[in-house]
């Protein structure tokens, strides 16, 4: 197991002077809390002998018809049976991958991927293969090549792990045409999708695509989460999947956990069952659309030549390649003292790629700090350019007297 360079961040980055372009966090400010506290409140006067006790390993019954409902909001028809509650998505990855890796295994997904789901595989021992994306996705082509380079070894992949919507970090969404070469080519190899869905109803722009599940509900095991549509803090996600599936992640998710927060769930089947979550949602998206216009027009106004990022039409990132000879981790102790956090592209390969690359989030800071971190961000890209012209690359990471990468704040 290893560090999640995200995680590593944290530290730093909420401190008051930074300005964090760099952790995922949703708005709960934009929640309404004295609703929230209220339905808090009446689940304990009300149902509190059963919200304090222990619950099941697959999840509250009524919540999970709820959540058939959120999920057909974006086309998806499907029973409670086969839903499992988890621990956000992140426990879903985690049973699923227990459920079917051993070491030595091939993994599949696309290049970059989610951190979290890089350090998820390699716990389990995964051989974990990178598939080529571009901005509208990963490239089925190179799907295919990596299913025939492994049939030629006398191999095959345990699932391919996508992102298909507003990608996490990359922030493209997969084409509709794409979608269906892909599902196309994973059924005639007779491999399983992994799909995560997290932002899936986080949308600023473009028209709507269907899941992947939606198209294939026998091929896809389909993972969805609260954490981004409410809170982060309820820790509720699910996985959707085939009967034969569901059964075995039941087993692992009793066998990790034991059983759920009956507490939780009955606050958020509470909160679905007496609050506009759908308006609430179109709320969010207002709001995150202003930060994604802050965010792409600060970087169009500022950024140097050789740079380019990516334009997520939902979602929470943005993918940004430096240009040549610059390194985003070795800049990263620089970017700090400057007062602003990114994550390095690093972190979301199992190879060492992505050193040109930062992901830059802006869900969290207001369109007034978006402006300035991307204005101190900018100052150090232009010192770091200086230096790779006067010395032919970039300098060394800063270091004080232990393995932080971080310098330290006044």
């Amino acid at each position: 197991m290893v560090a999640s360079e995200v995680r590593a961040l944290f530290a730093v980055a909420s401190r008051p002077e930074v300005v964090s372009l760099a952790g995922g966090m949703p708005n709960v400010s934009a929640l309404p809390m004295g609703e929230i506290g209220d339905i808090v409140q009446r689940v304990v006067a009300e149902e509190g002998a059963t919200a304090l006790q222990y619950g099941s390993a697959q999840g509250d019954p009524v919540l999970r018809e709820q959540i058939c409902e959120v999920m057909a909001e974006e086309g998806i028809d499907a029973a409670a049976d086969d839903v499992i509650v988890t621990v956000g998505s992140q426990q879903a990855l985690d049973l699923v991958t227990r459920v079917f890796v051993d070491p030595g295994d091939v993994v599949l997904c696309e290049a970059p991927t989610y951190v979290t789901a890089v350090n998820t595989f390699a716990a389990f021992q995964a051989d974990i293969r990178h598939v080529a994306m571009d901005d509208h996705g990963v490239l089925p082509e190179a799907l295919e090549e990596h299913l025939t380079r492994l049939a030629a070894e006398g191999r095959r992949a345990k699932f391919f792990y996508t992102i298909p919507n507003f990608h996490n970090p990359a922030g493209v969404t997969l084409t509709a045409e794409r979608r269906r070469r892909v599902l196309e080519i994973c059924r005639r190899h007779g491999l399983l999708v992994l799909e995560d869905n997290p932002y899936g109803l986080l949308r600023y722009g473009g028209e709507p695509v269907a899941p992947l599940r939606a198209e294939a509900p026998d091929q896809v095991i389909y993972l969805g989460s609260f954490s981004k549509t409410l809170s982060p803090g309820f820790r509720i996600g699910w996985a959707l999947a085939p009967s034969a599936v569901r059964a075995k992640l039941v087993l692992a998710a009793e066998s990790a956990m034991l059983s759920h927060s009956s507490f939780n769930q009955m606050v958020v089947r509470r909160y679905l069952a007496t609050h506009p979550w759908r308006e609430r949602i179109k709320d969010f998206n207002e709001m995150y659309r202003e930060r994604r216009d802050a965010m792409l027009g600060a970087l169009d106004a500022m950024m140097p030549a050789g740079s380019s990022w990516t334009r997520p039409e939902g979602g929470f990132f943005v993918w940004a390649t430096l240009p040549e000879g610059l390194d985003a981790k070795a800049m990263l102790p620089r970017a700090v003292s400057a007062r602003v956090a990114y994550v390095p592209g690093t972190g979301f390969y199992a190879s060492d790629e992505g050193r040109r690359n930062m992901r830059l989030s802006f869900c969290y800071p207001t369109p007034e700090q978006i402006r300035e971190g991307v204005r101190r961000l900018v100052g150090v890209i232009e010192g770091e350019t200086a230096l790779r012209d006067t010395f032919g690359g970039a300098s060394a990471p800063a270091t004080r007297g232990d393995d932080s990468p971080f310098p330290d704040l006044p």
